[in-house]
């Protein structure tokens, strides 16, 4: 996927027309991502609709222009596997290896075990990890989703990374 980085560059500054032409000019990409991702029970086009709009929400916590084509496909993988699990009623991992869920990774047991430790998290950790580092949302941003001191959730994220490792280590 190229884009003009001068398009690129605006829209991660907050220019809401550049932001709108970035959007029509990646839905078509995006779309062919989510006909590749999404498992046969999700409408790529609704993995599309919420994918454009996390872009829209978060082009201005890009870290660099250079990301946008990993960026863009990594958000499109996860509504894909988002939306399916709120098809299917999943909140925790199935246990057969095959499963779609289970698609876009070679580590299967590292993915499990990962997904182990978040869930074990107490509700606090789990939602600050979930936001900063599978939503990417920023220390302002999650602060202001959960009324809550950017101080605290720095903190409230090293803690919970912290007992996501000591859980691994067991």
């Amino acid at each position: 996927m190229r884009h003009d980085p001068i398009l690129l560059e605006s829209a991660r500054q907050g220019d809401l027309v550049a932001v709108e032409r970035l959007l029509a000019q990646c839905r078509p990409e995006l779309r062919r991502i989510a006909q590749s991702q999404c498992a046969s029970s999700v409408d790529p086009d609704d993995a599309v609709q919420e994918s454009l709009l996390l872009i829209f929400r978060r082009i201005g916590a890009l870290r660099t222009i250079a990301a946008f084509p990993a960026w863009t496909f990594s958000i499109v993988r996860r509504e894909c596997h988002r939306l399916w699990r709120a098809m299917h009623g999943e909140t925790h991992l199935p246990e057969d290896d095959d499963h779609p869920v289970f698609t876009y990774t070679d580590h299967y047991e590292l993915r499990r075990d990962l997904a182990a430790a978040i869930q074990s998290l107490p509700d606090k950790y789990r939602e600050a990890i979930i936001l900063r580092d599978f939503e990417e949302f920023s220390i302002t941003e999650i602060a202001d989703q959960l009324l809550l001191t950017r101080e605290a959730v720095k903190s409230r994220i090293h803690r919970g990374r912290q007992m996501v490792q000591e859980y691994l280590k067991d």
